[in-house]
């Protein structure tokens, strides 16, 4: 079938996953092409929190430092479990960035854009997917009359994925209960009861007249404010939202004397769970909310997207430019559907535990709950859990570290002082040798980089092998060479040896 453009791969949908899906790939040299329905972006908050290990990925990119330019002030509290007051503390896992970082979702993905097409990526916009069709070579996608052949596809658009549905992908998982309302607004006139800056969760919310809500401040007039009905009525999801919906929902709340000035805009989102069975069909992918959605609780949609587009971008440039080793573009749904899951399982007891409405038996639950949360060793694990902090991936070999993130770490190289995290602004593998154990002439596959250095911390090893995505996937105590272990696990999990 002959198209109207040709490239290696396309890209459905310009949020925050496909966006970083796209700089990944670009980053590699792969040549990108992101087609996008809506014409222009919008303004929207949405999902505007980055959590610590999204925040340690993007500054494996160098992609962090402008977002911070553009972050939120907030307090410098911790994360949250169902909206629970305790903080949640993820210092004890060794980040540079224990805290979540408020960045408006329009923002990032402005930045995002911007890398993506200054490094080469098309972003076609106005070009809503009206039909997809596979082969064993690869992928055309008609948009809006336009016909893209790609040799792969990744469907990044949503949780309504027009991709997904195209294909007839069962989408299994629990239909929405629960509805609720999502608005950017200004604000006129502030009551007292009006939060003044961005702080934990358990500070933003408040219930009254019949409405629970969450007014979080961007700065200025503007404001994120969520809300529902403690008892759910039966307004349909497809229901314009009026001005005046929201305004009898701040003065529920906030009083009388907070007025409503203007409506940037504003959506119904539901409690629905949902998960594709398989990340993959073919040669079409699936990441971000086009392979799972959940309730929106705990700051992990975006988050989890991004990391997604982490995990496949390098998998995917590697495979399109033939240098992958056999298996590794399905180890992207082996490694990242069990975390989806898991993202799914938690934030759905977040559910339960942040009913407005809670029952006496919650209600007891919660100060349980409360209690467990101010143990050190509970809250370790819950922060570990609702950052990505603790995420390990199952990979093969026998040393502890295997498949765990490696923290940022203070180097001295023989170019100077350095971090950790600045080696892989190439998007390369690092082999980092701490204590000479590597050969210097090893021979070893392109956008694998040696990197010889000391560290004052201990590390866990005296030599590591670190993906892209900043995983350990080999690792040696000793300062006696694993030539052979150490190749073994680029041949399986990096690349094709030379």
């Amino acid at each position: 079938m002959l198209a109207d453009i040709e490239t290696e791969v396309a890209i459905v949908g310009a949020g925050p996953t496909g966006l970083m899906l796209a700089c990944e790939l670009a980053l590699a040299g792969v040549e990108t092409l992101v087609l996008e329905k809506l014409p222009r972006p919008i303004e929207q908050v949405k999902g505007g929190a980055i959590q610590p290990r999204t925040a340690e990925l993007l500054e494996l990119r160098g992609a962090l430092e402008p977002l911070l330019h553009r972050a939120v002030l907030r307090d410098a509290a911790g994360g949250h479990f169902a909206a629970l007051p305790v903080p949640l503390d993820c210092t004890p896992w060794q980040t540079k960035h224990p805290y979540p970082i408020a960045v408006p979702q329009w923002e990032i993905e402005e930045v995002l854009e911007e890398r993506a097409t200054a490094a080469g990526v098309r972003v076609l916009r106005g070009t809503a997917v009206s039909g997809v069709e596979s082969d064993d070579d690869g992928v055309v996608v008609t948009a809006d009359g336009l016909q893209v052949r790609a040799r792969y596809l990744a469907a990044c658009d949503g949780g309504h994925s027009s991709v997904r549905k195209l294909l007839g992908l069962a989408f299994p998982g629990r239909p929405g209960t629960h509805q609720a309302v999502l608005a950017d607004i200004r604000l006129s006139t502030v009551s007292s009861l009006v939060p003044q800056q961005m702080g934990h969760m358990s500070t933003l919310t408040r219930q009254g007249g019949g409405y629970w809500a969450m007014l979080a401040p961007l700065g200025g007039d503007r404001y994120r404010f969520t809300f529902g009905q403690t008892e759910q009525g039966d307004t349909d999801r497809d229901t314009p939202i009026v001005h005046e919906e929201i305004a009898t929902a701040l003065r529920a709340v906030y009083g009388h004397e907070t007025t409503l000035g203007t409506v940037d805009n504003a959506s119904r989102f539901t409690d629905a769970t949902r998960q594709l069975e398989h990340y993959r069909a073919g040669r079409v992918l699936f990441a971000g909310d086009a392979a799972h959605i959940h309730p929106p609780l705990g700051g992990q949609g975006l988050n989890l997207g991004i990391q997604d587009a982490f995990n496949l971008g390098w998998k995917l440039a590697a495979t399109v430019q033939g240098r992958a080793p056999s298996g590794l573009l399905d180890s992207y749904h082996t490694e990242r559907h069990p975390v989806g899951a898991q993202v799914l399982h938690h934030t759905s007891a977040q559910r339960v535990l942040a009913d407005p409405n809670p029952s006496e038996d919650l209600a007891a639950l919660r100060d349980i709950f409360i209690d467990l949360l101010r143990l050190p060793d509970s809250n370790r694990h819950i922060a570990g859990l609702m950052s990505g902090l603790s995420l390990r991936y199952p990979l093969s070999g026998d040393h502890p570290l295997n498949g765990q993130r490696m923290p940022d770490a203070d180097l001295i190289t023989e170019a100077g002082p350095t971090r950790l995290s600045t080696l892989f602004g190439s998007g390369h593998a690092v082999l980092l040798d701490l204590a000479e154990t590597v050969p210097a002439d090893l021979r070893l596959p392109p956008r694998v980089d040696l990197v010889q250095a000391s560290c004052t911390d201990d590390l866990g090893a005296a030599a590591l092998l670190i993906r892209p995505d900043g995983y350990v996937c080999w690792a040696a105590d000793s300062s006696t060479a694993h030539e052979k272990t150490l190749l073994a696990a680029i041949a399986t999990n990096i690349a094709e040896l030379p």
